[in-house]
């Protein structure tokens, strides 16, 4: 989870997750989202979201095609959410034993 954390860390990289998010686009057209950003960048964010499993590379000839791996997404989303469904709960039963000890009183 942390090299996954550590790889969307960088706002470059989750521009280019939400671009890729609903369709698959080649490496050319997602650097001409970021015209203040040379193409070796882009490639190299390209490269550390795929090495982390963030996103998927498929090649068409010569073209690269990204896309999200969402099996990823989900986890992190599950992982996420654990945070929030904990809290919750800890929430829950401090109000369940402040109710029993106001009853008690």
């Amino acid at each position: 989870m942390d090299t996954l954390l550590k790889a969307i860390a960088e706002p470059k990289r989750r521009d280019i997750i939400r671009l890729v998010w609903a369709r698959e686009l080649a490496a050319a057209e997602i650097a001409e989202y970021f015209p203040d950003v040379t193409r070796s960048a882009i490639s190299q964010h390209l490269t550390v979201l795929r090495k982390n499993g963030v996103i998927h590379e498929r090649r068409e000839g010569t073209r690269r095609l990204y896309s999200v791996n969402r099996g990823e997404i989900i986890k992190l989303r599950a992982f996420l959410d654990s945070f929030w469904s904990d809290s919750l709960e800890r929430l829950r039963d401090i109000a369940e034993v402040s109710e029993l000890q106001k009853r008690a009183s």
